[in-house]
């Protein structure tokens, strides 16, 4: 039914739906996140001040709407649509004229800070593109795609968070140990056939453009990079021609505000040099917002792993529930028809599939009465083996109908099971700062559903001696104290933003910025300064 539809199909659809609002005042993009934080729908924020690109964000962040972006009727009905791209995939199709390439832009052209790339969490280490669908290739292993974040660090640079083990990262370890570059394909606008194909965790060799394909009932169509030997989306809004450098895992990333809905640690991993920057004429930016946009649509992909490892262990399932407190990746209810011995079975099928992680102790942050927050605890804060007690022999409540039927007057025993959800000793408190979105507390989305527009700045433009100006500034402020990347731009908020992002990236360029192990910007080569834990891998 919408094998033909693209990125504006889906929008369209969206204010058909009315899940979609359009802001066409004047809005700050400092305020974005803040606002599509409390938005019941998804914002397109046509005039983004300081910009020529529009913003669409929280397109997949409901439940409802995650629904609507696969054509499907209700949310569970999306684990069956991803099965049908996994048992049924239908390899992409090249074409020549892609609406991706409207605009070229390569060398001395390619400018990141034009991008509207709004602020998020209050503690992020720079500007982060969240919403590229990344296509990889390896001589060996061929093809690859899959969802990746980037920190902007200089008008050509940034850095990709790849500390996870997954297929991306071994193609870029095999081509740092060969002193190569690593080259990759970042398209940004996407339809989310093409998002929930590349958010599938497949087998290596395994095409996930083949599987969001299967997903459309469609081959997706796909176009040749104009700078790199590597396949791109033809109909993305924008499209980043880039190489993985073969610099290691060796410069700070981060901090960001994650799936987990905290505050990630600082990373080391490696740069990404961009080549060229193609686009349409009327491009849209897309800003995935953390964490619900990747939760709506993670969380089938764990549905569907779950039913295929329980199915090769010849379960019968009757249910299954990836919980929300679980953050849609960790924790798993699965119902079954049940014989003998099935249930450990279960367990240790269940544990297979992919990130899948009972008395429970929390910290005092954690709300008891909240399962969803308990869980979410749970989930966040322990190891198994440190932190997870199984007490077998222990005293049971006979009327317990899991227990071993036991002769009249003998008291039954049973397991224990106790969690310490409380963070550990020896762990920085800064992991577990809970995302707080910038200017939340004076950019209110009611205010500008009535039509309240923000007022840009007296701009002094970015000029050369502007942003030179304001870097020496920024230096003096970073080399006192660490300052968060927000802090900077509320501390110069009577310059544009650009031009704040501009006057970092030329300290950026001049090595002169590093941060320290909260994330916060300080002088390279500084006491403050961040070291990595141990040698590039």
């Amino acid at each position: 039914m919408y094998e033909k539809e693209d990125f504006r199909g889906f929008l369209d659809r969206l204010r058909k739906e009315k899940e979609l609002t359009d802001i066409r005042q004047p809005v700050d993009i400092r305020h974005i996140a803040t606002l599509v934080d409390q938005s019941d729908q998804a914002l397109y924020f046509h005039d983004v001040i300081g910009y020529d690109m529009p913003v669409v964000s929280g397109i997949i962040r409901s439940s409802r709407r995650a629904a609507i972006s696969l054509g499907c009727g209700k949310f569970s009905e999306i684990e069956f649509r991803l099965q049908q791209g996994i048992d049924r995939p239908i390899p992409p199709k090249y074409v020549e004229n892609a609406p991706a390439k409207e605009v070229i832009e390569v060398d001395g052209k390619v400018d990141l800070y034009r991008l509207p790339i709004p602020m998020s969490s209050i503690y992020d280490g720079g500007p982060m593109i969240t919403a590229g669908v990344v296509i990889a290739k390896d001589p060996e292993h061929g093809i690859n795609s899959g969802m990746y974040r980037f920190m902007v660090k200089e008008r050509n640079l940034t850095g990709i968070d790849i500390v996870t083990p997954n297929n991306m990262r071994l193609f870029a370890q095999r081509a740092y140990e060969a002193g190569r570059p690593c080259p990759i394909s970042i398209s940004i606008g996407t339809h989310p056939f093409e998002i929930m194909g590349s958010g599938f965790r497949a087998p290596l060799g395994v095409d996930e453009m083949g599987i969001a394909g299967g997903i459309r009932g469609a081959p997706v169509q796909l176009t040749q990079c104009e700078t790199i030997d590597m396949p791109c989306i033809a109909d993305a809004e924008i499209v980043l021609e880039a190489e993985i450098l073969p610099t290691g895992w060796t410069h700070p990333e981060g901090r960001f505000g994650e799936f987990t809905r905290l505050m990630g640690g600082l990373h080391w991993n490696p740069l990404v040099r961009i080549k060229a920057i193609t686009r349409r004429k009327d491009a849209v930016y897309y800003a995935l917002h953390m964490p619900w946009e990747n939760t709506w649509l993670a969380a089938p992909t764990r549905y569907t792993s779950l039913r295929r490892a329980l199915s090769s262990a010849g379960i019968q399932v009757k249910d299954i529930n990836v919980t929300l407190g679980g953050c849609g990746f960790w924790h798993a209810i699965v119902s079954i028809k049940k014989q003998a011995g099935e249930g450990k079975n279960a367990l240790l099928a269940a544990l297979t599939a992919q990130d899948i992680k009972h008395v429970v102790v929390v910290d005092d942050d954690i709300d008891v009465h909240n399962a969803m927050d308990v869980e979410w605890a749970i989930a966040t804060r322990v190891q198994g083996d440190k932190d997870v007690i199984v007490i077998p022999g222990a005293r049971a409540k006979p009327l317990d109908p899991s227990l071993a039927v036991t002769a009249p007057g003998v008291v039954p025993t049973g397991a224990k099971v106790g969690i310490d959800a409380t963070i550990g000793e020896g762990i920085p408190r800064e992991r577990f700062e809970r995302i707080a979105y910038a200017y939340a507390d004076t950019a209110k989305i009611g205010d500008y559903l009535k039509g309240k527009a923000d007022k840009a700045q007296p701009s002094v433009g970015a000029s050369e001696k502007a942003v030179t100006d304001l870097a020496g500034k920024i230096y003096k402020l970073v080399e006192s104290q660490p300052t968060y990347y927000t802090e900077i731009a509320e501390k110069f908020s009577d310059h544009d933003f650009q031009t704040v992002a501009r006057a970092l990236g030329k300290l950026h360029a001049e090595e002169k910025l590093w941060q320290d192990p909260r994330g916060r910007l300080c002088v390279r080569g500084s006491a403050h300064a961040a070291k990595p834990p141990m040698k590039a891998s």
